[in-house]
């Protein structure tokens, strides 16, 4: 029997604790990674996969393989074709291929380079109906012949399990098997060698419920009635029963059940009646966005190519200054609702009020970042653009002029007349230069032309809330329905420039079971507003004392009214202009500081944890989890600061400082030191309670996780 248990080590990762050599006998164990999203880029999920892969890989070795379907394009381009590193997994391949399905194995060009096998779905699809047949003697679910993705499911996961079944017979006892389902589609194969008694642990992951992302695209009260939703009935109105019926069933054949954080946990429990045996966050390769000590100058940069776009998109309205100019951003999945974007846009406008209210000389330009159906730029934010280049070069070429002969002047020995050094020429390409950028529309609020413009949610409440871009708002909104890209006419900026560029990421969702986009603009440096419905959200909640103060605001969208939650969320962004330059340098640090919370080498020891689980819960006479080994979080709260405050203080005077006068009164501030904040803050790191857990004296909230 071998006992499994942890070992802790400090590290030069902030001071995070993290696992040394895990324990479990990978050389006698072979893990598999099953997903509809490997090599396959769908959604978010294809994220974590492949972020987590190296870890992963540095960890099993050549003993770690990832599953999916095969499609020629990504196999072609994403894939080195190869032979599976062990026998028996190339025995159990050719098993299917003799029986006339077709396996494809090799390395998936990404970081850490694991092996990936993949599964033809359509070159099996002559097996569905005896598929189709079994699934329904197994466990009594059907699977309508109209709803393709099922079909595929189904196909997908008796093939897994297929493979499986010759795997296992040929290794016997000489090697254990872990396989971890990701969602509903990989999970078919989970409940399949479950009912088939075939010997694996296994894990599946549930990265939101089917039926909480239904009931909220459908702009139901979610959180407030989980305990009152009839699932199977609400499934069944939707037609999607049969899908409830293979997530549930995945759910509850599983070893580990695990979610992504602890609001979806709760919302499992509710959902699928099944509690999760551990929270496995979603993590990032901190690396690949970390730029070491040049994020601020990186952010500099980035702003700059930020205000070159502003200065053509707001030509002949360029009133504000753009120094005192601040960028916010919105950016995702076109979902109305459940991205926040409906009360971000109620919150701007009450952000533009208060702005007005106070005479701030802060303009805030703010940026929607979501995919909308289109037909072609827009002509008058091309044609923005098109003036400010000829200004540009209107004002270089007499600028070369006036300094050809400001040089021969002085080289003759004569302080020129400034009066005449410049010819009327000169001052006539000066006017037409100027009369072009007159301007008798206002600027646009979307870049593009939009196929629905009488209907699409954004601009319809853009019109209700009277934020058109004049000249004496103080917020200006632009809506850019397409993703961005380093090859744009107008924006040519990757997201990850983009983001670095702006000074805060607004991302007040609904649902949102993690929520990657606040992680990236965190490994960035760049702060961001969250809600406490977001997985992101509760996680940063659990590890920080004070959010606020490291750059990650967290609006309560769960216990307070729409209306409540809009006014919060106002008061977090008007805070944030208040704040001077030098107190929104020393957030960025903050926030960067926090990367390391989301690295997948710190949050990689949940996964770990769920594979112990699974293993001891399978092979009981064989593996023992430590009786010491009760998980906590493993992690830390950063306390609050103790240097200068990031912002100023809660309560809003009538006449609050402008950012000039802050500036200009930066010598009287108390000194600050970066490296010595950072280490005063590792030296300060707390143990967390254990999830679920309650501190002696304090009341449990409704609804906190372990309910």
């Amino acid at each position: 029997m071998r006992r499994m248990s942890r070992s802790l080590s400090i590290t030069s990762l902030s001071g995070l604790s993290l696992l040394e050599e895990d324990d479990v006998p990978v050389e006698n164990i072979l893990l598999f990674e099953i997903a509809w999203e490997v090599t396959n880029k769908v959604g978010g999920i294809y994220t974590v996969i492949q972020t987590k892969a190296k870890i992963t890989v540095d960890e099993w070795g050549d003993h770690f393989f990832m599953m999916g379907p095969y499609y020629e394009h990504n196999f072609k381009t994403q894939v080195e074709q190869c032979d599976p590193p062990t026998p028996a997994i190339k025995k159990a391949m050719d098993a299917l291929i003799n029986s006339g399905c077709q396996v494809y194995c090799g390395r998936w060009l990404i970081e850490g380079s694991p092996f990936v096998i993949l599964f033809d779905i359509g070159g099996s699809a002559w097996n569905v109906d005896r598929w189709k047949g079994d699934l329904w003697d197994t466990c009594g679910i059907g699977i309508p012949y109209h709803d393709r993705e099922a079909n595929d499911a189904l196909i997908f996961g008796s093939l897994v399990a297929w493979f499986f079944k010759e795997l296992t017979d040929d290794i016997g006892e000489e090697k254990k098997v872990i396989a971890h389902f990701h969602e509903w589609q990989a999970g078919v194969g989970l409940v399949l060698l479950r009912s088939r008694k075939i010997p694996i642990a296994t894990v599946f992951t549930t990265h939101a419920t089917l039926l909480g992302r239904y009931l909220c695209a459908g702009n139901a009260d979610f959180y407030n009635n989980l305990d009152k939703f009839n699932a199977d009935q609400e499934a069944g109105e939707r037609q999607i029963y049969h899908r409830y019926c293979l997530e549930r069933a995945a759910v509850h054949c599983a070893h580990v059940f695990t979610t992504v954080s602890q609001i979806t946990a709760v919302e499992a429990n509710h959902m699928l009646h099944r509690n999760p045996d551990v929270v496995t966050p979603n993590g990032l390769n901190v690396k690949k966005f970390s730029a070491m000590h040049e994020f601020q100058n990186l952010h500099s940069t980035n702003k700059s190519r930020i205000q070159e776009f502003v200065r053509g998109h707001f030509y002949g309205h360029l009133d504000f200054n753009l120094e005192k100019t601040l960028y916010f951003f919105i950016a995702g999945r076109y979902e109305f609702s459940n991205k926040g974007a409906d009360i971000f846009l109620e919150s701007l406008s009450r952000l533009n009020y208060l702005l007005k209210v106070h005479k701030n000389d802060v303009t805030v330009v703010v940026f929607f970042i979501m995919p909308a159906k289109t037909n072609n730029f827009n002509v008058e934010s091309l044609k923005g653009q098109a003036v400010r280049k000829q200004l540009w070069d209107t004002a270089q070429s007499v600028k070369e002029k006036f300094g050809k002969r400001l040089y021969e002047a002085l080289l003759s020995g004569e302080i020129p007349d400034m009066n005449t050094i410049l010819e009327r020429d000169d001052f006539s390409i000066m006017k037409r230069a100027i009369y072009a950028t007159q301007r008798h529309s206002l600027p646009p609020v979307t870049t593009h032309n939009m196929l629905d413009d009488s209907t699409d949610p954004i601009l319809n409440n853009v019109r209700r809330i009277n934020l058109f871009n004049s000249r004496n708002d103080r917020v200006k909104i632009v809506f850019h329905p397409e993703f961005l890209s380093s090859t744009s006419p107008l924006l040519p900026m990757d997201y990850e420039e983009f983001v670095r560029g702006c000074h805060l990421g607004v991302f007040p969702s609904y649902y949102e079971p993690w929520g990657y986009t606040p992680a990236e603009c965190t490994v960035m440096g760049i702060p961001s507003v969250t809600t406490n419905l977001s997985g992101f959200g509760c996680f940063m909640e659990e590890h920080v004392s004070d959010p606020a103060a490291y750059g990650i605001y967290i609006v309560d969208r769960r216990f307070r009214s729409a209306d409540e939650s809009c006014n919060q969320l106002t008061h977090f962004m008007f805070g944030f202009c208040q704040q001077s330059r030098r107190q929104r340098i020393i957030q960025r640090n903050r926030t960067e500081r926090l990367s390391d919370l989301l690295d997948w080498r710190y949050l990689g020891r949940f996964y770990m944890r769920a594979r112990k689980l699974a293993l001891s819960r399978a092979f009981p006479d064989e593996y023992k989890m430590d009786a010491l080994a009760t998980f906590q979080a493993e992690g830390f709260r950063y306390p609050r600061p103790q240097s200068v405050p990031p912002s100023p203080s809660t309560s809003v005077p009538s006449t609050p400082h402008h950012s000039d006068v802050e500036d200009d009164d930066e010598e009287d501030e108390e000194p600050y030191d970066e490296d010595e904040e950072a280490e005063r803050d590792r030296q300060n790191i707390k143990t967390p309670d254990m999830l679920g857990a309650v501190p002696p004296g304090k009341k449990k909230q409704p609804g906190q996780y372990g309910e």
